[in-house]
């Protein structure tokens, strides 16, 4: 039986206010007129009619402080955890409003703007524009850090109001909310990064240009948009590992996501910091194109479990990217740095062309392709595992059903209502 629905704590107070101005206001009609007014109608004494009243007015009073004890102490656990995102946009704001101020300009604007640029002249004598290129320092960690918070920020806006409204429409069950939102968050990273990416690979003509893959002019520089691209990449991947205090992450899952987000740092850092800058971004997006389509598989999943077999589909475009990957950073890199290995490398300027960067560079890409690889035949065996544990299951509940019932239901081929004599066979036999 389900219990009726306790009335909104404004309907109690009016109510009690009502009662008290009837009863106990004028005192010309009697408590007991509001009952029918018969004669027969009982008449209730004052003071029940005064204990009626507070028992309505401390029920409303109840209401109010259980709705005022839902919002969490400040400073607490639970509150950090339901407004961090507000929170992280404060201490942002702090770095933009320092632009406004004289004194503070100069040390905002290494968190907002990039840093360590070079004006280089016009090459051309008909070029009237100077070219303003890029090279890292440690200034960039300043800026990798205030995008890290805008990255915070957004992924908390789409969890808001674009996941966590999927999630009460679809209600989907807690064990799928998760990978779901991961699912979906990761798809609008690598669908953004994706856009992004091949927009710089086109204005830069590495497409139709491969060659500059491995000979970029000057070969220790960038332009703003390539720069700012891996600002952007490592900004997102180190916001990952508080996202994995605020999305309350299992403990058990928290070691594959360190692995996951570890390796794309790993490699994003050593292409920006050794100058790989258009091989690893043609790299990334070789990736993160398969990424995408993994992801989004994931999302048709999760809303009906009947594109299984669809779903499967993609591995083969997975393990097609994965031999493009290889191929092209084999190819690429013995290129780059097969010209001629140089006596005094200087890693400050990018110069690596050594035979120990040939084998650290071609290594971890082989070995992140594999451990990719891996988990991709990982995570299909444990899928595939799961769907035949579902299809045997109601074959094996059939088949128990049907020997309880043949065993139930039938006695010396006679039908019966239970093994235990039935309540007229023991009324027979106690009389």
């Amino acid at each position: 039986m389900l219990s009726p629905a306790r009335p909104s704590p404004l309907i109690d107070v009016f109510w009690a206010a009502a009662a008290t101005r009837h009863w106990l206001g004028d005192g010309k009609q009697s408590p007991g007129s509001c009952g029918g007014g018969g004669a027969g109608a009982v008449r209730s004494s004052p003071g029940r009619q005064l204990r009626l009243v507070g028992e309505y007015l401390r029920s409303a009073t109840m209401a109010f402080r259980k709705k005022s004890t839902k919002n969490p102490p400040v400073l607490s656990h639970e509150f950090i955890l339901q407004n961090h995102a507000d929170l992280v946009a404060c201490v942002g704001m702090f770095f933009v409003l320092g632009l406004m101020f004289e004194g503070t300009a100069e040390a905002s604007i290494v968190f907002i703007t990039l840093q360590h640029g070079v004006t280089f002249p016009a090459a051309d004598e008909r070029a009237t524009e100077s070219k303003f290129l890029y090279y890292y320092g440690i200034k960039d960690l300043a800026t990798v850090f205030f995008y890290m918070l805008v990255a915070i920020i957004i992924h908390a806006t789409i969890q808001e109001y674009v996941l966590d409204k999927i999630n009460r429409r679809m209600q989907f069950p807690k064990a799928k909310q998760s990978k779901f939102n991961e699912s979906g968050q990761f798809s609008v990273f690598y669908f953004v990064s994706c856009i992004w990416g091949t927009f710089i690979l086109i204005s830069e003509n590495c497409l139709s240009d491969p060659t500059l893959l491995w000979r970029s002019h000057p070969h220790n520089m960038m332009t703003f948009q390539m720069k700012f691209f891996y600002i952007s990449q490592l900004a997102y991947w180190f916001h990952a590992f508080p996202e994995l205090y605020f999305q309350r992450t299992k403990k058990q899952d928290i070691p594959r996501q360190l692995v996951y987000m570890g390796l794309h740092l790993f490699h994003i850092a050593g292409a920006y910091l050794l100058y790989l800058n258009h091989l690893g971004l043609l790299l990334l997006m070789m990736h993160y194109f398969v990424e995408l389509l993994s992801h989004i598989c994931d999302l048709f999943y999760f809303s009906d479990e009947k594109y299984q077999k669809e779903v499967s589909l993609w591995a083969v475009v997975f393990i097609l990217g994965r031999l493009v990957t290889l191929i092209v950073s084999v190819l690429t890199v013995g290129f780059h740095l097969a010209g001629g290995q140089n006596r005094n490398p200087d890693a400050i300027t990018g110069n690596v062309n050594v035979l120990a960067a040939k084998i650290a560079v071609l290594s971890s890409s082989c070995t992140i392709q594999a451990y990719i690889t891996w988990n991709l035949f990982n995570v299909q065996l444990q899928r595939w595992m799961e769907e035949d544990a579902t299809l045997q299951a109601p074959s094996v509940k059939k088949k128990r059903t049907k020997g309880r019932s043949s065993r139930k239901g039938t006695e010396n081929g006679v039908a019966t209502s239970n093994r235990v004599d039935s309540p007229y066979k023991r009324k027979e036999k106690s009389s």
